[in-house]
């Protein structure tokens, strides 16, 4: 019998041209929408053998692995995924392999962000092709202009980069950071995450989602940002208080938001982020871009093929 694999939340439809899958025996069957209910997921993926699936969107908890007899091998695109069970895959005899991920898609869509929250683009854009007034917003200056990042990791000293290319002064906060790697990126380390806070003129996130940084930014939080202050988050939607950012969006106390990502993917019909003013909102495409695609489903054929030929490569934790 043909091994099948099953491709989750493949939105675009990209995973059969971002790799070349006829170099494994198996049958690729994509997934077009998400599936967030463990019956439903659980129901779809009872025949196949194989699941490739994208970032941390869908978690395999205890209870999904023992609905999943037929599974063999899980690949997750990256290196790090906190929402599989990996005691209860090994328990199951289910191998999990990552691949590698690229860190340019997240910064370079931090700065399409902070840009277009800026300059208002989307707004004089719509007013354009409507017939709408000419020039209707005076756009937020970046020059001499304080750009604050919650992280100073792979992603935010990249960020950290492109500021000062643009003139702007940059400072950092995170629980661990220290000078010393404040001043290897050349950035001012802030004494605590109030004072980064109420002097930064943008704030932009760039953690990972732990005990420590979950619900980092809550009321009293973001209640010390400037009122035109701007927010940027491309890291994960828990450590900033979903709640606390609308009504601080709702009550013009900060001039605007930039999220790409959501308490809940795909976000719901009718979740209030989709109307919140002042905010510019992405669909989580921080990580989607055509390069790191070929990355994610190309190195996914590769850990099938290594699989199959009984040397799994990339094995994850």
């Amino acid at each position: 019998m043909r091994l099948r694999c099953a491709v989750l939340d493949d939105f675009q439809g990209a995973a059969a041209r971002s790799a070349d899958w006829s170099a494994v025996e198996v049958e690729v069957v994509a997934l077009r929408e998400h599936l967030a209910d463990e019956d439903a997921l659980a129901a779809a993926l009872a025949d196949v053998d194989i699941v490739v699936t994208l970032r941390e969107r869908v978690p395999f908890p205890a209870s999904l692995f023992a609905r999943l007899p037929r599974l063999k091998l899980l690949v997750a695109s990256g290196m790090r995924n906190s929402v599989i069970d990996y005691a209860a895959a090994e328990a199951h005899g289910v191998t999990v392999c990552g691949t590698a991920s690229s860190s340019t898609p997240p910064v370079e869509l931090t700065w399409a962000l902070l840009l277009g929250l800026a300059r208002g683009i989307v707004e004089e854009n719509n007013a354009l092709r409507s017939g709408g007034p000419w020039q209707q917003t005076v756009g937020a200056d970046l020059h001499g202009r304080r750009l604050g990042l919650l992280g100073l990791g792979k992603i935010g000293s990249r960020v950290a980069q492109v500021g000062l290319a643009f003139g702007m002064r940059v400072g950092a906060w995170s629980q661990n950071l220290t000078k010393e790697r404040a001043d290897e990126v050349g950035v001012e380390l802030a004494p605590s995450l109030p004072d980064l806070l109420t002097t930064a003129d943008f704030v932009s996130v760039h953690l990972a989602l732990g005990d420590r940084t979950r619900g980092l930014l809550g009321p009293a939080e973001l209640a010390l940002l400037k009122p035109t202050a701007y927010l940027v988050n491309t890291s994960r939607a828990a450590i900033v208080d979903q709640d606390a950012l609308l009504a601080a969006l709702t009550e013009g106390r900060i001039a605007g938001a930039g999220v790409d990502v959501f308490d809940t993917e795909p976000l719901p019909a009718d979740h209030p982020m989709r109307t919140a003013p002042r905010l510019l909102a992405t669909p989580h495409l921080g990580y989607v871009s055509r390069a790191n695609y070929e990355t994610y489903y190309g190195q996914a054929v590769e850990n099938i093929q290594a699989f199959l030929a009984g040397s799994p490569v990339r094995r994850l934790p």
